[in-house]
Parts: C-alpha cells; structure tokens; sequence
C-alpha cells in the first residue's frame, strides 16, 4: 500500500494549511513599515474596545442555566427586558398559560410545538397579550429566544398559569417563517425584515449576506439584538449563535460589522 501523502486532497483543510504555512519563510518589515502598522492595528483595536463599551454582552458560552422544570432549563439575559433563553430536552414541555403581554419567540435550534403550530430555527412567532398557549413542547429537544416573558417573576408566571382556565382565546398569534419574503435591502450585504411594530417598539430580522464587511454608525442593530445563525464580528466582539446584546448607553456607538458565512440576526428597537 502506498504511503499518504500529507496533502491529499482527503485530508481536512486546515491539515493543507498548516503545512503550507509551515513552508513559508517569514518576510520581516523594515520598522519604517512595521511600526506605522502596529500603529494603526493598535488604534483600530482601540477604538474597536471603544465602541462596545455603551453595551451589555451576554455570551450564551457563559450562560447560567438554572433548571425550571423537568427537562427545562433557562438562561436569564435581561430581567430589565424580560428576555430569556429556554432550552427543552426531548419531550419536555411548558405547561398551558395565558399572555399578560407580548410575548416573542426566536428558534435557534429544534422544533417548538405550539398546539398544532411548529416553530423551527430562523423561525419568529409573536404571542399577543391576553392570548392563550397549550402545552409548548418540543419532539428533539430546543433552544429558544423569548421576550416579554413573566419566567423569573414568580407572581407573574403563577398569575399566567391560573387565568390561562379562564375562557377567551384573546388574539391570534403569528409565525413568520425563515424563508418567507418580505426582505428589503438596508445597505451593502444586509437585508431586513419587519416582524413585529407597535407602541412598545419594532423588532426585525437581519440577513447578512457572506463576505460583508461594514464601518461605521449601525443603527439598524437596534437597542437589543441576538444572532440566531451563522457568524458575525461586531467591533471587538466574535459573536456566535445565541449571544445577546443590549445598548446601555442609548445610543448605537458600534462601526464595524462583519461576517464571513453570512448571518441570521434578531434585533429589537423600544420605543
């Protein structure tokens, strides 16, 4: 049998990479060069560490999950927002309830069965106030995104439970699926899509084509924002699926985006 060579097309990409690299010869600059550009790699980090300073950042790496119920566990990003994250296992469910506000969910991975309603990843489905669930439960487990949520308010979560006996459907939900239409174009590689508008705020979802690379003000990240897939740097910030962002200074301050794959992301703008 012949021997592999160590470049085979088989082998894994960073395999051919790394050998690759290991053959070059480093091409040192004369500090006339050098010097100038550590200079402004070295601003550009500033400024970078700058622009994220007027914003909570919540990484789901770090997330501090608490059980809630059999096969149910919650990670609280934001008591002020009431946003959450809910990870179900197989079979496990959240029982029958009634809405006191919006309510709105984000799929990132699985199936969320609501009734005869199936939310899958890139999903969002708006709950309104004095609107009623069934069970909520999920066939291969789930990890999901709600806002305007009573979980982590005892009183509040009990009152859901018992007024959800009490008769009337209140208004109709409403799912807006990953490959609906609706997008339109909000700048170079970035589309968005209106999901929700009313009197406490607007929520959107951003599609961010691969390759984009953006400076300057963003607005359109809004006050809050969670990257439901794909990659996304955001000034100093590598973002991956299920991190949180929540503006504290009231101002959008960030100046540069960038994605390589491309990215799915929620934002939330109140008021």
């Amino acid at each position: 049998m012949s021997k592999s060579n160590h470049l085979d097309p088989d082998d894994r990409d960073e395999t051919v990479e790394r050998a690759l690299s290991e053959a070059l010869t480093p091409i040192p600059l004369e500090p006339s060069r050098s010097e100038p550009l550590r200079g402004r790699l070295l601003a550009r980090a500033t400024r970078a560490r700058a622009a994220g300073e007027g914003f909570i950042r919540v990484p789901l790496s770090q997330a501090d999950w608490q059980r809630m119920l059999p096969g149910v566990r919650v990670h609280r990003l934001d008591p002020e927002q009431r946003a959450v994250m809910i990870e179900l296992a197989p079979g496990a469910s959240l029982p029958f309830h009634r809405h006191h506000e919006n309510e709105e969910c984000v799929v990132l991975r699985g199936d969320v069965r609501l009734g005869d309603i199936v939310v899958q990843p890139g999903d969002y489905h708006l709950a309104p106030a004095d609107s009623r669930h069934g069970r909520v439960t999920s066939h291969g487990g789930a990890l999901f995104y709600l806002r305007g949520t009573p979980i982590g308010h005892p009183a509040e979560a009990l009152r859901d439970l018992v007024t959800a006996l009490v008769p009337g459907g209140g208004g109709s939900p409403r799912t807006i699926r990953a490959g609906d239409g609706g997008w339109q174009p909000r700048g170079d590689g970035v589309d968005a899509r209106t999901l929700y508008r009313g009197a406490d705020g607007r929520s959107a979802m951003l599609r961010i084509a691969p390759g984009t690379r953006f400076s300057g003000s963003l607005p359109a990240l809004g006050d809050e924002c969670l990257l439901v897939q794909g990659d996304l740097a955001v000034d100093d910030w590598s973002m991956q699926p299920g991190d949180y962002q929540r503006c504290a200074a009231g101002d959008s301050g960030h100046s540069e985006l960038a994605s390589r794959d491309g990215a799915l992301l929620f934002v939330r703008t109140t008021g």
